[in-house]
């Protein structure tokens, strides 16, 4: 009974430490240099998504490295939205600290001087009503997440929201 009542005890004893030193989930997004500053999800103009003329271009995402020191190389990071849709940077691009770099949609020559990576891709990725930025490091880890919503993080409806400051 005593090897029992140990047992429970530890075992009591060790949930107990687990719940006080356990990350909240969303804690796992600061870990990074990098974050989501924000997102043009709803390109100006009415939606267009042909590669000669339409305005996919217009829609992206700006991800800024918030480290004071560290330079961080965007090889290997990748985005996805709610659906699934992904876009995995494939060259290096180097993030200086507090540099940033817009991830565009169309086609178009990725440039460091502009800080511009295209997706090479004419359809749009964001949804206007609402959508989910998933940031993942080149390990797999969760960088940095942020849902949005047309009314609710974009009070003045322009379709631009900010994320981190």
């Amino acid at each position: 009974m005593r090897i029992r009542t140990a047992a429970v005890a530890t075992t009591a004893a060790a949930g107990a430490l687990a719940a006080l030193t356990a990350v909240p989930a969303q804690a796992a997004e600061y870990t990074s240099a990098l974050k989501v500053r924000g997102i043009q999800y709803d390109a100006p103009g009415s939606d267009s998504n042909r590669c000669s003329g339409g305005n996919t271009h217009l829609e992206y995402l700006t991800v800024t490295n918030y480290s004071s020191s560290k330079t961080v190389n965007l090889k290997g990071y990748v985005v996805k939205d709610a659906a699934g849709n992904r876009f995995a940077f494939t060259a290096s691009h180097y993030l200086q600290p507090g540099d940033h770099v817009k991830l565009r949609g169309g086609n178009g020559s990725d440039s460091d001087k502009y800080n511009v990576v295209y997706r090479d891709n004419c359809n749009f990725m964001w949804n206007n009503d609402g959508d989910t930025v998933h940031l993942y490091k080149p390990t797999g880890a969760r960088a940095d997440v942020h849902a949005y919503t047309a009314g609710g993080s974009d009070p003045d409806r322009n379709g631009y929201v900010s994320f981190h400051q």
